[in-house]
């Protein structure tokens, strides 16, 4: 079992249990206690669970409100805002997410309930009925993809929501807050054509719901720097969980088209699969970045690779934020014009691309 398949099994314990010995669950996967308690103290960091001896329990915000898996108080009494959030993962990119907002409702005063959809729509829609059962005043949800951020929350949820990162296909006036990933690829490209690269490759993960941005940015800064589009310089990569045998067959693809001469850059999303070509390519004697410029997209474990990977930063923290804030704003008046915020990424310059 994975390490993010424990961290869901762990958080769906707590849950539903309010809390658990870490002797039990090591039992229950049939992992090491040690394995279990390294897994809570991740968690932990990330604010999902509050370590104690033994185990781990629901954790508590900074106004001392209980977590997620106790029952909500009935509507009226004047109590404060109860706001479910649900988030695909809570292992890659969405810790962030999650941390902002927890923020910025305990500012607010606000009950922020967690939820993890494990990329299942079933999962996503039954914790959105059960959070709506509870008594939730409001959503933020990042739908499992696109089609569902379009077919259900507009015709299903009784309460006011907001979309998490999410752009839907069909635009059904949702209320939203977004990175601008277009920008991010774009200036991850005019960062590599400053470094006097003119070779400029994309590395795709063909599953991400964020890769048509990110491949509308790297043209777009393949633009402005008046460099032709090469589609033999675009790779689209199958996730590690899929298709074994092509994703084998695009990393060697595109090793052989930096060996050969035909790269001398490229912008790879996500950082796993640029950790995975600096390996393949220093594995072939190919030097970053002498020989090979790389920006990593997401800056998630970026700077931990062999050679520290220059990367876009999207702004997870503040997204999660700005989301609770607008969802708060329009709780507090529903009548205000809708609002769709976009923020902007950073790049995070590294020995990569020196």
């Amino acid at each position: 079992m994975h390490a993010e398949e424990r961290h869901q099994e762990i958080l769906h314990r707590v849950r539903e249990r309010g809390s658990i010995r870490v002797t039990d669950v090591a039992a229950e996967l049939n992992v090491s206690p040690i394995t279990v308690r390294r897994d809570v103290e991740s968690l932990a960091e990330r604010g999902l669970v509050t370590r104690v001896h033994g185990g781990a329990v629901l954790p508590e915000d900074r106004t001392g409100q209980p977590g997620a898996a106790e029952r909500l108080a009935p509507r009226g009494g004047g109590r404060d805002f109860v706001v479910g959030l649900i988030v695909p993962a809570a292992d890659y990119y969405y810790p962030e997410v999650i941390k902002g907002a927890r923020e910025a409702a305990a500012e607010r005063g606000i009950r922020l309930v967690l939820g993890i959809s494990q990329y299942s729509p079933e999962e996503e829609r039954a914790q959105a009925r059960q959070m709506l059962a509870d008594g939730i005043d409001g959503l933020l949800i990042t739908p499992c993809g696109p089609a569902g951020a379009r077919d259900w929350p507009a015709t299903e949820l009784e309460v006011p929501y907001v979309l998490v990162e999410r752009r839907p296909d069909h635009d059904t006036g949702a209320e939203r807050v977004v990175t601008d990933h277009a920008h991010g690829a774009r200036i991850a490209v005019r960062h590599l054509c400053d470094t006097d690269r003119v070779l400029v490759g994309l590395l795709l993960r063909e599953d991400s719901p964020h890769s048509a941005l990110v491949l509308e940015g790297y043209r777009a800064g393949l633009a402005d720097a008046e460099l032709p589009v090469n589609d033999n310089a675009l790779f689209r990569l199958p996730p590690p969980g899929g298709d074994a045998a092509e994703r084998e067959r695009v990393l060697a693809e595109f090793t052989d088209a930096v060996a050969g001469g035909r790269l001398e850059a490229a912008v790879v999303h996500n950082d796993h699969d640029a950790i995975v070509v600096l390996q393949r390519l220093r594995s072939r004697g190919i030097q970053v970045p002498e020989d090979m410029a790389i920006v990593a997209y997401d800056d998630e474990v970026a700077a931990l690779a062999d050679v520290p990977l220059t990367a876009v930063a999207p702004p997870k923290h503040a997204v999660g934020a700005a989301a609770v804030e607008l969802l708060a704003q329009r709780l507090a008046d529903p009548a205000r014009p809708r609002h769709r915020i976009e923020i902007l990424p950073e790049l995070h310059v590294r020995a990569s691309s020196a």
